[in-house]
């Protein structure tokens, strides 16, 4: 059998973990192996429970580390037992959902779909709060349909991916978007591809994390990125903080970058047949239950106790003011990415300012 490894991190996402948890088995991964730190929600006692039933391994993971939490666990992970029996490998995160629209819509369909490859490049397609202001504890998957247009060139976050690869020691730690310590034996064999199948450049077995722009990236797989939720629940992620860069914080640019409603996709919605008797099972379980119940209530309380602060009361009151975001016109999106390579190339663009 093969073995699909799925790495993740979590802080206060107890009210998702069980769509999450569900549709990461349905869609075919063999084993999960999940991080928790500094949870006020239940999220690490959910894991826990999760981990007497399913294949899920839970690690605790609230030690401090420079780089932020995400970063301290693909350290753990590069010594676990796991990643030296899996096959396949993704780094991905609660907010997003592997979306196959090869055969069966599993992963063993997408690597079947390019038996060649060393590397499948899982481009995010953003996902809108479809005009949702209250938090509803609602399948994400159901609830966000609206989404960025198949073809974006702008904002260039857009063409990020995270990277399924292959296990064969062509690299030997994950990252957070790619595989990362490649073999210097072994690289130059290795083939990517991106998601819609067709071969990418060779230096991409190298470096790279935004996929070609201005063409569909989707054909075959897409990673449905569903970063922002309802306004209220966007709040309180911004409480949260990021899991890669602990210093770091939302604001508006980053819901305005992501906010889209150009497209109705709801095709992973296909895969519903095989998700719904795995979450239907895990409801069903008592101790679950209990924990989800709480987790829902704790993020409920926690809106509420922000409201409280007058810099969340506005950025709530921005995000109801601020209507879905516009798709810039192919030229306008040119313009922009020709200043930033220039930029790029007079050594002025900054550290945060690809392509």
């Amino acid at each position: 059998m093969t073995r699909f490894l799925g790495i993740g991190t979590v802080r206060n996402e107890g009210a998702f973990l069980l769509e999450w948890v569900a549709h990461a088995l349905a869609v075919g991964f063999t084993d999960l192996l999940v991080f928790s730190n500094d949870c006020a929600d239940g999220t690490d006692a959910m894991l826990d429970r999760m981990a007497a039933l399913l294949p899920l391994v839970h690690v605790r993971n609230d030690r401090e580390e420079a780089r932020g939490p995400q970063w301290a666990a693909l350290k753990r992970a590069e010594r676990h037992p796991l990643l030296a029996s899996a096959d396949w490998v993704l780094a991905f995160d609660v907010d997003e959902f592997v979306n196959v629209h090869a055969g069966d819509r599993t992963l063993a369909a997408l690597v079947a779909a390019l038996p060649g490859a060393s590397a499948i490049t899982l481009t995010w397609r953003f996902y809108g709060c479809g005009g949702h202001v209250g938090y509803e504890d609602v399948a994400r998957t159901v609830r966000f349909t609206q989404a960025a247009p198949r073809v974006l060139a702008w904002p260039w976050r857009a063409a990020l991916f995270k990277t399924l690869w292959r296990n064969d020691g062509t690299y030997a730690k994950p990252g957070v978007h790619r595989p990362r310590a490649p073999d210097p034996a072994r690289i130059g064999a290795a083939r990517w591809f991106d998601g819609s199948g067709r071969p990418l450049p060779a230096a991409f077995a190298a470096r790279g994390l935004y996929s070609p722009f201005g063409q569909d990236n989707f054909g075959l797989v897409q990673l449905n990125h569903y970063a922002l939720g309802e306004m209220e629940s966007f709040v309180v992620k911004v409480d949260r903080g990021r899991a890669n860069r602990e210093a770091g914080t939302f604001d508006m640019s980053y819901w305005i970058d992501r906010n889209f409603a150009a497209e109705e996709d709801a095709s992973i919605l296909a895969l519903a047949p095989r998700v719904r008797p795995i979450l239907e099972g895990l409801r069903a379980d008592p101790v679950l239950a209990r924990l989800h119940a709480e987790a829902v209530a704790w993020r409920r309380r926690r809106f509420a106790e922000l409201m409280r602060e007058e810099p969340f009361r506005a950025l709530f009151g921005r995000l109801q003011m601020t209507p879905p975001t516009r798709p810039l016109a192919p030229a306008a999106a040119a313009r922009l990415i020709g200043w930033a390579r220039a930029a790029r190339a007079a050594g002025t663009a900054g550290s945060d300012a690809n392509p």
